[in-house]
């Protein structure tokens, strides 16, 4: 299934709480369970203004129903082709 990093542009997304921040998770975990398991949250991470998000779905039309259902911005929505780490170069 393909993989998705989502880039949502939240001003002073590095300074919520740790309050807010669950709120958020609370709010997308909601919603995933609405939409069924053909798509799953992996991780965030959370920067200055910016949240990225890695999501496994089959589509990118589901991931922003995702966000249109959570009230999320996805302003950039870019499919994984390969991933690399150290051992790429061995």
């Amino acid at each position: 299934m393909p993989k998705y990093i989502i880039e949502r542009e939240i001003p002073g997304a590095g300074k919520l709480s740790g309050q807010e921040l669950q709120g958020i998770s609370q709010k997308s975990c909601g919603v995933l369970n609405q939409l069924g398991p053909q798509i799953q949250w992996v991780e965030s991470y959370v920067t200055g203004d910016k949240i990225y998000c890695v999501y496994i779905a089959p589509n990118e039309a589901m991931v922003r129903e995702h966000a249109r259902q959570g009230g999320f911005p996805a302003n950039r929505i870019s499919e994984v082709t390969g991933i690399i780490d150290p051992t790429t170069a061995e």
